[in-house]
This record gives structure tokens, C-alpha cells and sequence, in this order.
């Protein structure tokens, strides 16, 4: 019997999508949408090191598409689906955004402002607050960054043997 997708879980299946795509690239994979009306009007995933910037992070990518969209930067009454607890950047971004509502995957307990170390998103000092849903699809989520991070120690182990054994003429 196939399983019902709830809302929430259908849309972070398409931030996992997203997710993917970093991971394809060689980078943390962390994927995000932007839902508005029942539509995706934003998405983003990990590219720091494909573009070399600091700034490219999935909310940022799909918070800036789902602005062009709407043609605002207020993007009030829509919910961010991100796969890994935002950082503080992206936390307040989301905040300046206006975003209601954001649903998460995992959390991030090195670098998370959305309830780890921080919580930006909630935080009644701010003039905008933003509902926070977290651990939805919460395994498939770790699941991803989890293998990704296990490779990368085996290709950085075999990077550094093949330095070590390298014989300079």
C-alpha cells in the first residue's frame, strides 16, 4: 500500500531534489523551495563552492528566485521547505523575507539558528517571526548529508595518500 505524502512532506521531497543537486555537484547537499499558493515559485540548493561565494546557499538561491517571481522581496504567506536547519545568514534573510512559515529537515547543531544555537527565526525581539516545523522527512534528509560527508573523508584520505606518495624529479 503506498504511503500518503502530507504536505509538508511532499515539499521537502522536492527540497531533497534540490539537495541532490548539490550533491552531484560535490557540495554539501542542502536543497530548498518556496511554496506560495500551493505552488513552488523558488528553488535553490548548495553551490559555495561551484560559484565560489559565501552567498550561495540554497534559502538565498530560492529566496531570490521566489522575489523575482513575486516581484517583491516580501514574501509574506509563503513557507520555505530547506533540508538542513538554516544558518544565521539564511535565518535572517528569511526573516528580512518576511517568510511565515519554514520547514525543516535536520538540524544542524555545528552552525543551526533555528532552534540549535540560535533561534533567529522565533526570536519575539524581531519585528517578523516565522512558524518553524522541524524533522520532516528528517531521516532521508540526514540520510543524504550523512553518505556525502562519508565519502568525502574517503576521497580527502586518497587525496592526501596520493600527495604523500608523490615523487618530486
Amino acid at each position: 500500500m503506498k504511503k500518503i505524502l502530507s504536505e509538508d512532506e511532499k515539499y521537502m521531497k522536492e527540497a531533497l531534489k534540490e539537495a541532490n543537486k548539490a550533491y552531484k555537484l560535490g557540495e554539501v547537499p542542502i536543497g530548498c523551495v518556496i511554496v506560495y499558493e500551493g505552488k513552488i515559485i523558488g528553488r535553490g540548493y548548495n553551490r559555495r563552492n561551484t560559484d565560489k561565494t559565501t552567498l550561495a546557499h540554497a534559502e538565498i538561491s530560492a529566496i531570490k528566485k521566489a522575489s523575482k517571481i513575486v516581484g517583491d522581496w516580501r514574501l509574506e504567506g509563503c513557507t520555505l521547505y530547506v533540508t538542513l536547519e538554516p544558518c544565521q545568514m539564511c535565518s535572517g534573510a528569511i526573516i528580512q523575507a518576511r517568510i511565515d512559515r519554514v520547514v525543516m529537515g535536520s538540524m544542524n547543531p555545528k552552525a543551526g539558528c533555528a532552534g540549535s544555537l540560535l533561534n533567529i527565526l522565533e526570536n519575539e525581539s524581531f519585528n517578523h517571526q516565522a512558524q518553524v516545523t522541524r524533522g520532516v522527512l528528517k531521516d532521508e534528509c540526514s540520510e543524504i548529508l550523512v553518505k556525502f560527508f562519508k565519502e568525502l573523508r574517503v576521497r580527502n584520505k586518497i587525496e592526501k595518500a596520493m600527495k604523500s606518495n608523490q615523487i618530486d624529479f
